[in-house]
Protein backbone atom coordinates (compact mmCIF):
# COMPACT_ATOMS: atom_id res chain seq x y z
CA UNK A 1 0.00 0.00 0.00
CA UNK A 2 1.46 3.36 -1.05
CA UNK A 3 1.65 5.81 1.85
CA UNK A 4 0.89 9.22 0.35
CA UNK A 5 1.94 12.33 2.23
CA UNK A 6 -1.20 14.05 3.54
CA UNK A 7 -1.08 17.81 2.93
CA UNK A 8 -4.17 19.14 4.73
CA UNK A 9 -3.19 18.39 8.31
CA UNK A 10 -2.39 20.56 11.29
CA UNK A 11 -0.78 20.05 14.67
CA UNK A 12 -2.96 19.39 17.67
CA UNK A 13 -0.90 19.90 20.85
CA UNK A 14 -1.89 17.63 23.71
CA UNK A 15 0.84 18.24 26.27
CA UNK A 16 4.21 19.92 26.40
CA UNK A 17 7.12 19.81 28.82
CA UNK A 18 10.52 21.44 29.05
CA UNK A 19 13.37 18.98 28.59
CA UNK A 20 17.05 19.79 29.03
CA UNK A 21 16.94 23.09 27.20
CA UNK A 22 14.30 21.97 24.72
CA UNK A 23 10.61 21.19 24.50
CA UNK A 24 8.86 17.84 24.02
CA UNK A 25 5.24 18.23 22.92
CA UNK A 26 2.77 15.39 22.63
CA UNK A 27 0.86 15.82 19.38
CA UNK A 28 -1.90 14.17 17.38
CA UNK A 29 -2.46 14.49 13.66
CA UNK A 30 -5.75 16.35 13.23
CA UNK A 31 -8.46 14.03 11.96
CA UNK A 32 -6.51 11.02 13.26
CA UNK A 33 -6.39 11.23 17.06
CA UNK A 34 -4.77 7.80 17.19
CA UNK A 35 -1.78 9.09 15.21
CA UNK A 36 0.06 10.42 18.25
CA UNK A 37 3.69 11.46 18.44
CA UNK A 38 6.07 13.64 20.42
CA UNK A 39 7.66 16.59 18.65
CA UNK A 40 10.98 17.31 20.33
CA UNK A 41 12.68 20.62 19.67
CA UNK A 42 16.11 21.60 21.02
CA UNK A 43 16.58 24.53 18.62
CA UNK A 44 15.82 27.23 21.18
CA UNK A 45 13.79 29.04 18.53
CA UNK A 46 16.65 29.21 16.01
CA UNK A 47 15.77 28.06 12.50
CA UNK A 48 18.61 26.77 10.28
CA UNK A 49 18.92 28.59 6.95
CA UNK A 50 17.73 25.60 4.93
CA UNK A 51 15.16 24.48 7.47
CA UNK A 52 15.29 21.89 10.23
CA UNK A 53 16.34 18.33 9.69
CA UNK A 54 13.65 15.87 10.74
CA UNK A 55 14.33 12.60 12.54
CA UNK A 56 11.36 10.24 12.81
CA UNK A 57 11.78 7.67 15.58
CA UNK A 58 10.08 4.26 15.73
CA UNK A 59 11.19 2.86 19.11
CA UNK A 60 11.60 -0.84 19.80
CA UNK A 61 9.85 -2.84 22.48
CA UNK A 62 6.18 -1.84 22.63
CA UNK A 63 6.88 1.47 20.88
CA UNK A 64 5.22 3.32 23.73
CA UNK A 65 5.36 6.88 25.02
CA UNK A 66 7.63 5.61 27.82
CA UNK A 67 10.61 5.97 25.47
CA UNK A 68 10.22 9.76 25.42
CA UNK A 69 13.02 10.56 27.93
CA UNK A 70 15.48 8.43 25.95
CA UNK A 71 14.39 9.83 22.58
CA UNK A 72 14.56 13.36 23.99
CA UNK A 73 18.16 12.68 24.99
CA UNK A 74 18.86 11.46 21.46
CA UNK A 75 17.58 14.79 20.16
CA UNK A 76 19.85 16.72 22.49
CA UNK A 77 23.00 14.60 22.53
CA UNK A 78 23.09 12.97 19.10
CA UNK A 79 20.86 14.72 16.55
CA UNK A 80 21.55 18.24 17.81
CA UNK A 81 19.67 21.56 17.67
CA UNK A 82 19.34 21.63 13.88
CA UNK A 83 16.97 18.65 14.03
CA UNK A 84 13.38 18.28 15.07
CA UNK A 85 12.67 14.80 16.42
CA UNK A 86 9.27 13.17 15.96
CA UNK A 87 8.80 10.09 18.16
CA UNK A 88 5.84 8.07 16.93
CA UNK A 89 3.72 6.23 19.51
CA UNK A 90 2.70 2.72 18.47
CA UNK A 91 -1.02 1.94 18.31
CA UNK A 92 -2.48 -1.13 19.97
CA UNK A 93 -5.30 -2.12 17.63
CA UNK A 94 -6.20 -5.48 19.19
CA UNK A 95 -5.55 -7.08 22.62
CA UNK A 96 -3.60 -9.94 21.06
CA UNK A 97 -1.64 -7.86 18.52
CA UNK A 98 1.79 -9.37 17.93
CA UNK A 99 3.29 -6.81 15.52
CA UNK A 100 4.14 -3.55 17.27
CA UNK A 101 4.42 -1.48 14.07
CA UNK A 102 2.10 -3.13 11.49
CA UNK A 103 2.86 -2.42 7.84
CA UNK A 104 0.82 -2.81 4.69
CA UNK A 105 2.29 -6.28 4.21
CA UNK A 106 1.03 -7.33 7.63
CA UNK A 107 -2.57 -6.49 6.66
CA UNK A 108 -3.55 -6.35 10.34
CA UNK A 109 -7.28 -6.84 10.82
CA UNK A 110 -8.82 -3.88 12.60
CA UNK A 111 -5.99 -1.44 11.88
CA UNK A 112 -7.22 1.88 10.51
CA UNK A 113 -3.87 2.82 9.01
CA UNK A 114 -0.46 1.29 8.37
CA UNK A 115 2.78 2.45 9.93
CA UNK A 116 3.86 3.72 6.51
CA UNK A 117 0.77 5.95 6.39
CA UNK A 118 1.42 7.05 9.97
CA UNK A 119 4.98 8.10 9.11
CA UNK A 120 3.81 9.99 6.02
CA UNK A 121 1.13 11.80 8.02
CA UNK A 122 3.62 12.89 10.69
CA UNK A 123 6.04 14.24 8.08
CA UNK A 124 3.23 16.30 6.56
CA UNK A 125 2.06 17.43 9.99
CA UNK A 126 5.47 18.76 10.98
CA UNK A 127 5.96 20.44 7.61
CA UNK A 128 2.73 22.35 8.01
CA UNK A 129 4.03 24.38 10.94
CA UNK A 130 7.82 24.14 10.62
CA UNK A 131 10.31 24.59 7.81
CA UNK A 132 11.86 21.18 7.12
CA UNK A 133 14.96 20.64 4.99
CA UNK A 134 13.92 17.92 2.49
CA UNK A 135 17.55 16.76 2.19
CA UNK A 136 17.66 15.72 5.84
CA UNK A 137 14.59 13.64 6.64
CA UNK A 138 15.60 10.36 8.28
CA UNK A 139 14.16 7.57 10.37
CA UNK A 140 15.70 5.99 13.45
CA UNK A 141 14.39 2.60 14.54
CA UNK A 142 15.51 -0.31 16.62
CA UNK A 143 14.36 -3.86 17.35
CA UNK A 144 10.57 -4.04 16.73
CA UNK A 145 10.64 -0.69 14.88
CA UNK A 146 13.07 -1.87 12.22
CA UNK A 147 10.75 -3.79 9.85
CA UNK A 148 8.36 -0.85 9.63
CA UNK A 149 11.24 1.58 9.03
CA UNK A 150 12.45 -0.55 6.11
CA UNK A 151 8.89 -0.56 4.73
CA UNK A 152 8.47 3.20 5.22
CA UNK A 153 11.73 3.89 3.37
CA UNK A 154 10.23 2.18 0.31
CA UNK A 155 6.69 3.54 0.57
CA UNK A 156 6.85 7.08 1.97
CA UNK A 157 8.02 9.91 -0.26
CA UNK A 158 10.55 12.22 1.31
CA UNK A 159 12.55 9.86 3.55
CA UNK A 160 16.21 10.23 2.58
CA UNK A 161 17.87 7.74 4.90
CA UNK A 162 17.28 5.13 7.59
CA UNK A 163 19.23 4.25 10.74
CA UNK A 164 18.14 0.72 11.68
CA UNK A 165 19.57 -0.88 14.83
CA UNK A 166 19.40 -4.43 16.18
CA UNK A 167 16.48 -5.46 14.00
CA UNK A 168 15.29 -8.22 11.69
CA UNK A 169 15.16 -7.91 7.91
CA UNK A 170 12.41 -9.74 6.03
CA UNK A 171 12.61 -9.09 2.28
CA UNK A 172 9.53 -11.24 1.71
CA UNK A 173 7.57 -8.55 3.62
CA UNK A 174 8.92 -5.77 1.40
CA UNK A 175 7.10 -6.05 -1.94
CA UNK A 176 8.57 -2.77 -3.23
CA UNK A 177 12.19 -3.54 -2.42
CA UNK A 178 13.25 -2.25 -5.84
CA UNK A 179 12.51 1.28 -4.58
CA UNK A 180 15.58 1.11 -2.32
CA UNK A 181 17.69 2.58 -5.13
CA UNK A 182 19.26 5.86 -4.06
CA UNK A 183 18.26 5.45 -0.42
CA UNK A 184 20.78 5.36 2.44
CA UNK A 185 20.71 2.73 5.17
CA UNK A 186 22.93 2.74 8.26
CA UNK A 187 22.54 -0.66 9.89
CA UNK A 188 23.80 -1.02 13.46
CA UNK A 189 24.04 -4.54 14.85
CA UNK A 190 25.90 -6.69 17.36
CA UNK A 191 27.51 -9.98 16.29
CA UNK A 192 26.46 -11.30 19.72
CA UNK A 193 22.77 -10.54 19.20
CA UNK A 194 20.82 -13.75 19.89
CA UNK A 195 17.40 -12.06 19.53
CA UNK A 196 17.94 -10.76 16.00
CA UNK A 197 20.88 -12.72 14.50
CA UNK A 198 23.43 -10.60 12.66
CA UNK A 199 22.93 -12.67 9.51
CA UNK A 200 19.71 -10.65 9.05
CA UNK A 201 21.67 -7.39 9.07
CA UNK A 202 24.18 -8.88 6.64
CA UNK A 203 21.35 -10.00 4.39
CA UNK A 204 19.85 -6.50 4.54
CA UNK A 205 23.14 -5.01 3.40
CA UNK A 206 23.41 -7.48 0.53
CA UNK A 207 19.80 -7.23 -0.64
CA UNK A 208 19.56 -3.44 -0.40
CA UNK A 209 22.96 -2.88 -2.04
CA UNK A 210 21.95 -5.09 -4.96
CA UNK A 211 19.03 -2.77 -5.56
CA UNK A 212 21.12 0.37 -5.68
CA UNK A 213 20.97 1.58 -2.09
CA UNK A 214 23.98 2.92 -0.22
CA UNK A 215 24.42 0.73 2.85
CA UNK A 216 26.77 0.80 5.83
CA UNK A 217 26.81 -2.04 8.35
CA UNK A 218 28.41 -0.99 11.64
CA UNK A 219 28.84 -3.43 14.50
CA UNK A 220 29.09 -3.13 18.27
CA UNK A 221 29.71 -5.47 21.18
CA UNK A 222 27.22 -6.48 23.84
CA UNK A 223 24.36 -8.31 22.17
CA UNK A 224 20.81 -7.10 21.65
CA UNK A 225 20.16 -3.63 23.05
CA UNK A 226 21.95 -0.30 23.32
CA UNK A 227 25.48 -0.69 24.72
CA UNK A 228 28.64 1.33 25.09
CA UNK A 229 28.81 4.94 23.87
CA UNK A 230 25.18 5.06 22.76
CA UNK A 231 25.01 8.72 21.77
CA UNK A 232 28.43 8.63 20.12
CA UNK A 233 27.29 5.64 18.04
CA UNK A 234 24.10 7.46 17.07
CA UNK A 235 26.02 10.59 16.08
CA UNK A 236 28.31 8.49 13.87
CA UNK A 237 25.32 6.97 12.12
CA UNK A 238 23.63 10.32 11.59
CA UNK A 239 26.87 11.77 10.21
CA UNK A 240 27.07 8.91 7.69
CA UNK A 241 23.50 9.53 6.57
CA UNK A 242 24.24 13.24 6.12
CA UNK A 243 27.51 12.79 4.20
CA UNK A 244 27.58 13.81 0.50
Amino acid sequence: MKAHVITMLSLLPLAASAVAGGVSTRMAVQGNPRQEYFLIDHSGGREPAGGHGLLLVLPGGEGSADFNPFVTSIGERAAGPDYLVAQLIAVKWTPDQQVVWPTGADDLKGAKFTTEEFVGAVIADVRRSRKVNPEHVYTLSWSSGGPAAYAASLEVDGIRGSFVAMSVFRPDRLPRLSRAKGHRYYIFHSPGDTVCPIRMAEDAKEQLSKRGARVELATYEGGHGWHGDIFGSLKAGFAWLEAP
